[in-house]
């Protein structure tokens, strides 16, 4: 069993930055890849990022490609999420995710970290 704890969340102007972290604990962590997720109110939860288990591959949604940064430190168990020149349309409520089995498939879920970005 996986547990997930996000952090970094908050309001920001848009323009501004914020860095989520995702701690994870329970499992192995250098063997899964890791993805981050968000929804936006009224919304469908929707891909944002994934890095592959040693951080050699990373791949972004369009909507946020150039502006997010996803890294990992295997070492503390922890991956992150860079988001620099906000747009009010990221807010929403962002969750990472363990993909167990390098499929796409995502097995685990954080309970999720607010970002608010106001115009």
């Amino acid at each position: 069993q996986v547990q997930l704890v996000e952090s970094g969340g908050g309001l920001v102007q848009a323009g501004g930055s914020l860095r989520l972290s995702c701690a994870a604990s329970g499992g192995t962590f250098s063997s899964y890849s890791m993805g981050w997720f968000r929804q936006a109110p009224g919304k469908e939860r929707e891909f944002v990022a994934s890095i592959s288990r040693n951080a050699g591959y990373a791949y972004y949604a369009d909507s946020v490609k150039g502006r997010f940064t996803v890294s990992r430190a295997n070492a503390k168990n922890t991956v992150s999420l860079q988001m620099n020149s906000l747009k009010p349309e990221d807010t929403a409520v962002y969750y990472c995710a363990v993909d167990s089995y390098g499929t796409g498939g995502y097995d685990y879920w954080g309970q999720g970290t607010q970002v608010t970005v106001s115009s």
